[in-house]
């Protein structure tokens, strides 16, 4: 059970801190700025990996779950406990963000400035791209290791700078279906379900393409993971 406990405490302290940062950027003029909230979602996303990695894999994200099950790395008795404890955690952390400040319209929410289609292909390919990342720098299903934190936490941060204002840059979607929920807005949400999983899953044969297929499945046990 702990490894559940770890993915809705992670999932929490993700969308209390992103989501967070949004609804204190609305209430407080825009001082947290959009580079801010950008370096609040990679610097938590980093801790969250150095907190949480060796018990629970640090995915915090169904996309991140749901590739991790498609490359072998990951049991699939699993996948839906792990997104219900995603679900879970993000919808408290917004929750409790409602609680704190009464009366908003936004809690955090992703929604496209432009198309449909070009923020499901933004959101494709952002996901792809970190998902690229973290199979690259995990050990089997946990994001682990000495540099795991830092490189995941980047790309979530430097993604969010350049995309964010045009898709909300969720790369997540646990991260959007809450706050969704929260501020009873579910207009374009699909686009951050479809578009996240789908990259995330596309991620995983691109690894094959550049790596040994053998070596880089790594089915996951019940043992304690090798340090990376």
């Amino acid at each position: 059970m702990q490894k559940y406990y770890a993915e809705i405490f992670g999932t929490f302290i993700l969308l209390f801190s992103g989501a967070g940062a949004i609804v204190t950027n609305q209430v407080s003029n825009g001082t947290v700025t959009h580079v801010g909230i950008a370096l609040v979602f990679g610097l938590v996303v980093t801790a969250i990996i150095y907190a949480i990695g060796e018990i629970s894999g640090a995915h915090i994200n169904p996309a991140v779950t749901i590739a991790f099950w498609v490359g072998g790395r990951f049991p699939g008795k699993q996948v839906l406990p792990y997104i219900v404890c995603q679900v879970i955690g993000a919808l408290a952390a917004c929750l409790l963000l409602r609680v704190i400040f009464p009366g908003l319209d936004n809690y955090g929410m992703t929604r496209p400035a432009g198309s449909d289609l070009q923020s499901l292909i933004l959101e494709g390919v952002l996901t792809w791209m970190l998902m690229f990342v973290v199979l690259c720098v995990s050990t089997g299903a946990k994001e682990t290791g000495i540099l795991a934190g830092v490189a995941i936490g980047a790309v979530i941060a430097l993604e969010a700078m350049f995309a964010g204002p045009i898709c909300g840059a969720s790369m997540n979607p646990a991260r959007s279906l809450a706050p969704a929920l929260v501020s009873n807005n579910l207009q374009s949400l699909w686009l951050y379900l479809v578009g996240p999983t789908a990259g995330a899953i596309l991620a995983v044969p691109s690894l094959w393409l550049v790596r040994n297929n053998h070596n880089s499945k790594m089915t996951e046990t019940t043992e304690e993971p090798v340090q990376g």
